[in-house]
């Protein structure tokens, strides 16, 4: 069957490429690698017992992550376009699957109208170590009141939430190949060494022993005291499936930037790989020095920036392990924010013919500013806007938004527009995923993608939205 893919572009037509295999795949790694590995995924594998969540973690990653990741990659190569424009090349007359396309532009504003936040709070206590804030501070309750007076003040947070989004406009308004490539790669190959020296120190400490053990081992006792068995289930199937940054077409854009020497399965399987050693090292790295200085391990989402500053005020040599954490935790956070505003630069470009017309530093530049004034509500809801939220504070309610109902269904949507002949066809999706050298998807594969895969989908849809509400797990 024909690709419908591969006459998307007009003669002439000129579409941005990246300049090496090793950068799409680093930047795709770098999209998906972020707080979600260094940050959430050490605390939920502490709350949740540890060795059961990481086992499940790894199986759902696989049945679930990689098959949606190459559904994301074959659309956008054969298309060559962003989500916007992605579905209107390969639909069918008549059909509007495309609309999904303008729900994937909303969830990348939406995502990072709190996570640039984020990524500015990471920032903030990288300099905080930089300046010695914590220096001889071992007192609990100081350095619980240094987060809350940070969440206390709106200006300071927009400040830092302020640098995050202009170095990404910065990057953005580059060349592809010399801006957002270039500077990934420094970030990434910088990141996986800071990896390496912090585990190594982590291998040193005292409690090395009990951490991992905790970390890595099953241990029954501890699954029914994180809540049962299926609540273990449903944590790490939440995770495998967020941690790839899913459902919002940002694997279908960088798919868009790649030629087609490479079959997309293996190249999927291979950023899989990358993102879970950075989420892997992530814990252990955190509970060797938890367990050496008898913090609780399921202290949970307050473990980076209360907990840890404690670790390392009893290190030796604290100041300067908490800088290198810190800068490590920070590249992890900048490489998803390039990555995702590199999203919303090229489904803006492609939004329609007048917004091709216009250049790309142009569209960075006011999209940095929209986002700018996007990410107001999510501070001001730590503070002045506090008493608002009807389920918790704005950040909350966005990151509801996006982890729990767009990345889910747009992950659905592309399952379901992949493998049958209402949306793209899985001839088609085979015949794309399949071009190039390296892993291929089997034909039996694609009963389990059409049929098994959007069933699993559907309830973890159902749960996901739900669950917070009615706390069914």
């Amino acid at each position: 069957m024909e690709n419908q893919g591969e006459k998307t572009l007009a003669p002439g037509a000129k579409r941005e490429r990246l300049g090496s295999r090793l950068g799409f795949i680093l930047l795709s790694a770098g999209c998906a690698i972020g707080v979600g590995n260094v940050w959430k995924f050490p605390y939920l594998a502490g709350q949740n017992g540890g060795g059961l969540f990481v086992l499940f973690y790894f199986i759902f990653l696989i049945i679930m992550g990689i098959p949606v990741m190459t559904m994301e990659f074959s659309l956008g190569r054969a298309s060559q376009k962003s989500p916007t424009a992605m579905y209107k090349a390969l639909e069918k007359p008549g059909h509007k699957w495309h609309l999904h396309g303008y729900l994937a532009l909303a969830g990348n504003y939406i995502l990072l109208m709190f996570y640039t936040c984020v990524a500015g709070w990471i920032l903030l206590y990288f300099f905080y170590f930089l300046i010695g804030k914590f220096d001889g501070v071992t007192d609990p309750t100081v350095i619980a009141g240094t987060f809350s007076e940070m969440l206390a003040n709106p200006w300071l947070m927009f400040g830092f939430t302020a640098i995050n989004i202009a170095i990404a406009v910065v990057v953005c308004m580059l060349k592809m190949e010399k801006g957002l490539e270039r500077v990934t790669k420094i970030m990434m190959i910088a990141l996986l060494a800071l990896i390496i020296i912090l585990i190594v120190n982590s291998f040193t400490l005292s409690g090395v022993g009990k951490g991992l053990e905790y970390y890595l081992v099953p241990n029954w006792d501890r699954v029914a005291k994180s809540g049962g068995f299926f609540s273990i289930i449903i944590n790490a199937m939440n995770q495998a499936f967020f941690t790839l940054s899913l459902g919002i077409g940002s694997m279908a854009i960088f798919g868009s930037f790649i030629n087609k020497d490479r079959a997309l399965l293996g190249e999927s399987v291979n950023i899989a790989i990358l993102d879970t050693f950075v989420a892997i090292s992530s814990g252990l790295i955190i509970f060797p020095a938890i367990f050496t200085f008898n913090i609780d391990p399921t202290a949970g989402p307050p473990l980076l920036f209360i907990t840890l500053p404690q670790v390392f005020a009893h290190m030796p040599g604290g100041r300067i392990w908490g800088i290198l954490f810190f800068l490590f935790m920070s590249f992890a956070a900048l490489s998803t924010v390039l990555a995702v505003f590199q999203n919303i630069v090229s489904c803006t470009q492609d939004l329609n013919k007048t917004t091709q017309k216009i250049k790309k530093w142009k569209i960075s530049l006011v999209s940095g500013i929209i986002l700018l004034v996007l990410s107001i509500p999510c501070i001001l809801g730590f503070n002045v806007w506090a008493f608002t939220s009807p389920i918790g504070d704005i950040q909350g309610i966005e990151d509801y938004i996006v982890s729990n109902i767009l990345l889910p269904v747009g992950s659905f949507i592309f399952v379901l527009f992949c493998n049958h002949k209402i949306g793209w066809g899985s001839d088609n999706f085979l015949l794309e995923a399949n071009t190039g050298k390296g892993l291929k998807v089997k034909k039996w594969m694609i009963f389990y993608f059409k049929w098994i895969l959007p069933v699993i989908l559907g309830i973890f849809i159902v749960i996901s939205i739900i669950n917070p509400f009615v706390k069914l797990v």
